[in-house]
């Protein structure tokens, strides 16, 4: 086991701890709010383009589109109730430590795509990108985030994979905390 794997499980277990409670009162909420499950589970493109079941808390309504959110027509027509609150304070994303505590996710690669992004999918490949574990934040978001175009997003997930050690994954973490905490690089 390397020292990013025994890190990633370590502080997943910590933090699964932590947000049990605040967890718990928001899955009770999004029931009350919104018709639907609680965890939303999208295929997503793993290491070496393996698929995998990524969880999230359910922000949109239930007929949304299964499309990347930049590419709906008008994405706060399918927010929940609380889904731009989830969104904007990145708790939505809680969930992802279960795939992380599995070892489908690290706390810190490239944003893992969609099953249906072959897009950035192919520029990734390419890349070499695809070799990397994905992750619940990454070099691209701390840069832009949602305001990033494909190959400015490609380009720093290229400079992560040369760069990858772990003061790097501790600095982006770091990093990661002040915009979730400032709300910075945030659109829906």
């Amino acid at each position: 086991m390397t020292l990013k794997r025994i890190f990633d499980f370590s502080l997943a277990c910590i933090l699964s701890a932590l947000f049990l409670l605040p967890g718990l009162i928001l899955c009770l909420v999004i029931k009350l709010t919104s018709k639907g499950p609680v965890i939303y589970w999208s295929d997503r493109v793993g290491k070496n383009n393996t698929i995998f079941k990524m969880p999230k808390f359910r922000t949109m309504i239930k007929e949304t589109p299964s499309l990347a959110t930049h590419l709906l027509k008008n994405p706060k027509f399918y927010l929940t109730p609380i889904g731009s609150f989830l969104r904007k304070s990145s708790l939505d994303e809680m969930p992802q430590l279960l795939s992380i505590l599995v070892g489908n996710m690290s706390f810190v690669g490239p944003r893992p795509a969609l099953f249906n992004q072959t897009d950035l999918i192919r520029m990734r490949n390419k890349m070499g990108i695809s070799t990397l574990c994905p992750g619940l934040t990454g070099w691209a978001q701390v840069n832009g985030r949602d305001e990033l175009t494909l190959k400015e997003k490609v380009n720093l997930e290229v400079e992560y994979l040369h760069r990858n050690s772990f003061i790097f994954d501790l600095k982006i973490l770091w990093i990661t905390l002040l915009r979730v905490i400032n709300k910075q690089n945030i659109s829906h």
